[in-house]
């Protein structure tokens, strides 16, 4: 999955500003056609310290709100599951990232090893 927001930091600027309470979110969507509803995740996106998540959940709120209600049993019900959601905030996969980041990052060695 793809991460937005680090396309030009690398695992140590990444680290760094987790330290400083940044995270990674996803947000979903319900799209609805006929009878049949399906439910999807977004990319996942890089929110720096103190950056809010208001703009992009919304995005995703308004797309379910539009296209998720028309299929019946699950377009309600995910679309205001998905709504909800996506305006507290989406759904925090820091600690999953992270790892994998912290992972990838170089590792520091003494002189002469």
């Amino acid at each position: 999955m793809k991460i937005n927001g680090i396309e030009k930091m690398s695992p140590v600027e990444i680290n760094a500003q987790l330290q400083q309470g940044a995270k990674f979110v996803f947000f979903q969507y319900c799209i609805s056609i006929g009878v049949m509803s399906f439910k999807r995740s977004s990319n996942i996106y890089f929110i720096p310290a103190g950056g809010g998540t208001a703009g992009k959940g919304a995005g995703y709120a308004l797309i379910s709100l539009l296209l998720g209600w028309w299929g019946f049993p699950w377009g309600p019900i995910w679309t205001i599951s998905t709504v909800f959601k996506n305006l507290g905030g989406g759904t925090d996969v820091t600690s999953e990232v992270a790892s994998s980041v912290a992972a990838s990052a170089p590792v520091a060695r003494a002189p002469g090893f």
